[in-house]
C-alpha cells in the first residue's frame, strides 16, 4: 500500500477536515485507519477549478459526463465494509471516475486495478495518482461490467457504479474469502456485500444508497 506524499499540495485548513473526519465518526465510520485516510487525502485536487471550493462537504459532487464523486461518507463507508475482515492485497475497482476512491484505497490496500469506462475520466484520473506518488495503482480503459480478469482473482472488489444485477463476471473474479462491495438496483438502490465463503456467495444488504447505473460498453 502507498501513502500520500503532501509536499507541495496545498491543502485546505487542517480545521475543515477535521469537521469532515468527525461527521464521519457521526455518521457511523469506526475505521480509524479509514477515517486518517479520509483526513489527509485531498479531495480538492479530484475536482475541476470550480468546484474545489465544496470538496470537503458531505455531497455528492459533479465531475463531468453525468457522473459524480461520491459523498465522503460513501467512500468511506465503502472502504471500510470491504476491510471489515482484515487486509486486502488485490483489489478490483469498477468505476474509477474522478480517482479519489482509488486513492483512498490505494493507501490501505497493497494493490488497486481500478477501471473506467469514459476514458476522459481516465486520462483526469492518471496525473492525479502521479502527483500523490500512488505507485501501487493501475488504470484501464475498459468495460467495468467484465472486470479485469487476468489480474485476478481479487480479495476484494468495489464497485462505484450500480447494475441492477451483479455480473456473474465480478463473482467468478472474487477470491475464496474475498469481498465485493457494490450498489445494486435500478431506481431503488442498496448497498450490499458480498463474501465468497466455502459454501457459496454469502450477500449482506447495507443501506439504501443512489449511485449511477453501471452500463456497458466503453465511451471516448
Amino acid at each position: 500500500m502507498s501513502s500520500v506524499d503532501l509536499n507541495g499540495i496545498g491543502m485546505t485548513s487542517r480545521r475543515t477536515r477535521e469537521r469532515l473526519v468527525q461527521r464521519l465518526r457521526e455518521q457511523g465510520i469506526r475505521d480509524q485507519q479509514v477515517l486518517d485516510v479520509m483526513s489527509t487525502t485531498p479531495r480538492h485536487l479530484f475536482l475541476d477549478e470550480a468546484m474545489a471550493h465544496r470538496a470537503y462537504e458531505d455531497t455528492a459532487l459533479p465531475i463531468g459526463y453525468q457522473q459524480t464523486l461520491s459523498q465522503p461518507y460513501i467512500v468511506a463507508r465503502m472502504t471500510e465494509l470491504l476491510l471489515a475482515d482484515g487486509p486486502r492485497a488485490n483489489v478490483l475497482e469498477i468505476g474509477t471516475g474522478s480517482g479519489y476512491q482509488t486513492a483512498v484505497l490505494a493507501q490501505l490496500v497493497d494493490q488497486v486495478y481500478s477501471v473506467e469506462r469514459i476514458k476522459a475520466l481516465l486520462d483526469r484520473a492518471r496525473p492525479r495518482m502521479r502527483q500523490l506518488k500512488l505507485r501501487n495503482v493501475q488504470l484501464r480503459h475498459s468495460d467495468g461490467t467484465l472486470g479485469w480478469a487476468d489480474k485476478g482473482p481479487f480479495d476484494g472488489i468495489l464497485s462505484a457504479a450500480a447494475p441492477e444485477e451483479i455480473p456473474r463476471e465480478l463473482l467468478a473474479q472474487l477470491a475464496p474469502g474475498g469481498r465485493l462491495v457494490i450498489p445494486v438496483g435500478g431506481r431503488t438502490q442498496h448497498l450490499q456485500v458480498v463474501c465468497r465463503r466455502p459454501e457459496g456467495f454469502v450477500t449482506e444488504i447495507v443501506e439504501a444508497v443512489r449511485f449511477v447505473p453501471l452500463r456497458p460498453g466503453t465511451e471516448r
